[in-house]
C-alpha cells in the first residue's frame, strides 16, 4: 500500500524568479523566496540593491519584466494596486504618508474603510450597511490606538505630533487594513535609540499576539536581527543569502557587498 504524503503547506507570500528591468538597468535579476504565515523577516542590503524596487512589485506599484508573486498561492499580478489592501497585503512607506491635517483617530480609521463595502448611496443616507462598518471601523481603530499607545494624542491633528509617534500612526494606520502580510519600509528611520527599541517590541508583540506575518527593509541592523526570524540580503538585484540573522551576518557575500573588498 502507498502511503498517503499531505501536501505541504502553500506559503502565505512566494516570490519567484522574479526580474525587474528600466531600460538597460537589472533592477532585481531572478529573486526568489517565500515566507510562511507568522514569520518576521528581514530584508537587507545596500543602498540600490533593489529592497524598494520589491516592495514596488510587492504593492504592484511596479510590474515585474518576469516572474511572479503569490499570496497564499494565488498571482497577484492581474491587481490593480487599489486591489491589493483588500487581498491582505499592508504597507507603511519610508517616507510619511499619512493626513497630516486630520487626527490620529481619522487616519487610522482611513485604513478601516479600505476593506469596507459601502458605497456613496449608503453613507450618504445612513443605510444600517453603513452604520455597521461606521462601528467596526470605530471598533479596530480604538483597538490598534490603544495597543501602539496613542490614546493620549487620538484627538490632536498628525502634523502636531513628533515624528516618532508619527511613525506609530502610519503603523496602525496599515494594520487597521487588518492585513496578512505588512511590509514595512523603513521604519526605524528617523527614530532615537529608545524608539527603536519599542518599534522592535511593537512589532514582536504584533507578531506574537495577532499571528501578524511582516517583511520589513531596514538598514538599522540591530533591529534587523533583533526581531527577525529569518533575513534575505540582496545585492545588484540579486538575493545573497537567505536564512537565520546569525547565518546571514556572518555570510561572507553579505560581509563583501557591505564592506567590500575580500572575506577572511
Amino acid at each position: 500500500m502507498t502511503a498517503f504524503n499531505p501536501p505541504a503547506a502553500v506559503p502565505l507570500l512566494s516570490v519567484r524568479s522574479l526580474c525587474v528591468r528600466f531600460g538597460g538597468i537589472v533592477a532585481l535579476d531572478q529573486v526568489s523566496f517565500v515566507i510562511d504565515a507568522g514569520e518576521v523577516v528581514g530584508l537587507i542590503g545596500p543602498n540600490g540593491a533593489g529592497k524598494t524596487t520589491l516592495f514596488n512589485c510587492l504593492s504592484r506599484l511596479y510590474t515585474p519584466s518576469s516572474g511572479d508573486i503569490r499570496l497564499a498561492g494565488t498571482s497577484t499580478l492581474a491587481l490593480a494596486a487599489s486591489d491589493i489592501a483588500e487581498r491582505g497585503i499592508g504597507r507603511t512607506f519610508q517616507n510619511l504618508a499619512l493626513f497630516r491635517g486630520l487626527s490620529v483617530l481619522d487616519n487610522v480609521r482611513i485604513g478601516c474603510h479600505t476593506r469596507t463595502r459601502s458605497d456613496f448611496f449608503s453613507d450618504a443616507f445612513q443605510l444600517p450597511r453603513s452604520r455597521r462598518a461606521e462601528v467596526e471601523a470605530n471598533r479596530i481603530s480604538e483597538r490598534l490606538i490603544e495597543t501602539l499607545g496613542l490614546q493620549a494624542v487620538a484627538h490632536r491633528a498628525v502634523a502636531d505630533l513628533p515624528f516618532g509617534t508619527q511613525k506609530r500612526v502610519e503603523l496602525a494606520r496599515a494594520m487597521a487594513t487588518q492585513p496578512r502580510i505588512l511590509l514595512l519600509d523603513e521604519p526605524a528611520c528617523g527614530l532615537n535609540h529608545d524608539e527603536v527599541q519599542e518599534l522592535g517590541e511593537v512589532i514582536r508583540c504584533l507578531s506574537a499576539d495577532d499571528g501578524l506575518t511582516v517583511l520589513l527593509v531596514e538598514h538599522h541592523m540591530g533591529l534587523v536581527m533583533s526581531i527577525c526570524d529569518r533575513v534575505i540580503a540582496l545585492n545588484f538585484g540579486r538575493a545573497l543569502a537567505d536564512g537565520t540573522p546569525a547565518h546571514v551576518q556572518q555570510h561572507p557575500e553579505v560581509i563583501r557587498a557591505y564592506l567590500g573588498g575580500e572575506t577572511a
